[in-house]
């Protein structure tokens, strides 16, 4: 199918899939007018990908990591825990713990600056 075909059954944009190539968890065939030709297995593994990105990791960890990712009947994608994925998840959940006490001190001396009037 082409690329056109691909976004619309995922949701995810033309530009996107040009970018998940680009980035390499995405890799499509090509034809001979080297028009990209992507397979039925290339929808779950957009469904896998934006998944992925929409839990915090990078392109280059899902392309490592892409092989942990597996759909079930229904579409629905889990990932069965490498231990570096593992890690890595962990790691992105203690630095949005960081930013989440950031953000909380910055609306606090916002609040304070507010509440002299």
């Amino acid at each position: 199918m082409q690329i056109g075909e691909l976004a619309g059954l995922t949701g995810a944009s033309a530009r996107a899939l040009r970018h998940y190539e680009e980035r390499g968890p995405l890799i499509p065939e090509r034809t001979s007018g080297s028009y990209r030709d992507y397979a039925v297995e290339d929808v779950v593994k957009v469904v896998q990908i934006k998944t992925m990105i929409d839990a915090g990791l990078s392109t280059a960890s899902i392309r490592h990591y892409l092989d942990c990712a597996r759909a079930d009947d229904h579409g629905a994608v889990s990932l069965e825990m490498c231990p570096s994925l593992r890690v890595e998840l962990s790691s992105i959940a203690e630095r949005l713990v960081r930013k989440q006490a950031e953000l909380r001190e910055t609306q606090q001396r916002l609040d304070e600056l507010t509440s002299e009037d």
